[in-house]
């Protein structure tokens, strides 16, 4: 009855069992680390693999990229040939008189004659045919034929003021308010803003038109009326552009006044009233020469050169001429750039002017294709 009361028996202490991991031997550790190695060059190649394959893949769009800057080059080259080809049509019927069939070599009095012809002036000849062989190639020809450019200063182009001024000189009849419209299509077309300054009062008809021309190509326009101060127009048209972020102001002037010395102090005052409104305006004086006159333009070039000092020429009616070959001398004798030529009537007809682009569509008229 008193069985609860009994001593309890020890438990006895439990044996731990010790868990042993089966002994691995040499022949497996070194199947393991062969694993390791293998798995390891694996992982190595897959990693060259991608990066070459990324590699490959970068230097394929790189060699895409520049073959399409290429072709786009291509493109604006074969394009501005072509304008080059139809600006210059009646020059090159009047050289292929002299030479109407393509040729490998022309002879010296052939390429002297054909220049003669071209309107290119006889001391200019002689500069660029100095030294040249009986029988002339291509390249010589072309070496020489664009190193009458090279006396032209290089603009630089970039990072340009805001507004960036133009004063468009030039006689009246010469072109001057439809390249005024050309390049404000040009500015605008490629994202710029323009506005237009009508700073020829002399004249109701050029405010009319360049008027008209803005309407149609949808840009401002600062005017008044004839016979106003043509300075006031050159600042309200500035101060205009100042006021409302505008990229690019191009202002008309006076081609022709009562005399010369009028048309001579007109410029000059225009020119400070600019300065007057923004600090180194106009950044740009450019002369607009009609290119049927041919080599006779120089003079006028010359004399506006002498009252207000001019940064650059363009060239227009250059499709109505056979006198193409005067811009060799235009160029080299004023060491001025030929910035633009302009052909037609039309707002698109305008285009930069390149001397290499200018030369080679000269030759490929003459001269067979090099080989």
């Amino acid at each position: 009855m008193f069985s609860f009361f009994k001593k309890k028996k020890k438990e006895e202490p439990k044996e731990e069992v010790e868990l042993l991991e089966p002994a691995v031997t040499e022949t497996e550790k070194e199947d393991e680390k062969k694993e390791d190695i293998e798995t390891t060059k694996i992982i190595e190649n897959n990693v060259e693999n991608n990066v070459e394959e990324i590699i490959q893949e970068e230097e394929i769009q790189a060699v895409e990229k520049v073959i399409e800057i290429k072709e786009e080059v291509a493109e604006v080259k074969e394009e501005k040939k072509g304008f080059f080809s139809r600006a210059l049509e009646k020059t090159f019927a009047s050289i292929k008189t002299v030479v109407p069939m393509k040729k490998e070599k022309i002879s010296f009095d052939d390429i002297e004659e054909l220049l003669i012809e071209a309107d290119v002036e006889y001391e200019i000849i002689e500069k660029a045919m100095d030294g040249l062989p009986e029988e002339i190639t291509r390249k010589q020809l072309r070496h020489r034929l664009v190193m009458l450019f090279e006396h032209a200063p290089i603009i630089d182009m970039t990072n340009l003021p805001r507004p960036y001024v133009r004063l468009i000189i030039g006689v009246n009849g010469a072109g001057k308010t439809t390249t005024i419209a050309k390049l404000a299509n040009k500015f605008k077309s490629e994202g710029s803003s323009v506005i237009l300054g009508a700073g020829d009062t002399f004249r109701a008809a050029a405010i009319e038109q360049l008027s008209t021309w803005a309407e149609k190509i949808d840009v401002p326009i600062i005017k008044t009326k004839q016979g106003h101060d043509s300075s006031a127009v050159a600042y309200d048209t500035i101060s205009s552009a100042v006021a409302r972020n505008i990229d690019n102001v191009i202002i008309d002037t006076a081609g022709r006044l009562q005399t010369q010395t009028n048309l001579n102090n007109e410029l000059k005052k225009i020119v400070k009233v600019c300065e007057k409104a923004q600090i180194g305006a106009p950044h740009q004086k450019l002369m607009i020469l009609d290119g049927t006159q041919g080599n006779t333009a120089i003079a006028q070039a010359r004399a506006f050169n002498e009252m207000v000092g001019i940064d650059g020429i363009i060239v227009t009616k250059l499709d109505g001429t056979a006198k193409g070959g005067a811009l060799f001398s235009i160029s080299n004798r004023l060491e001025l750039p030929i910035f633009y030529v302009g052909v037609g009537e039309k707002q698109t007809d305008l285009i930069e002017f390149s001397p290499d682009d200018f030369v080679d569509s000269l030759l490929d008229e003459i001269y067979t294709e090099e080989k």
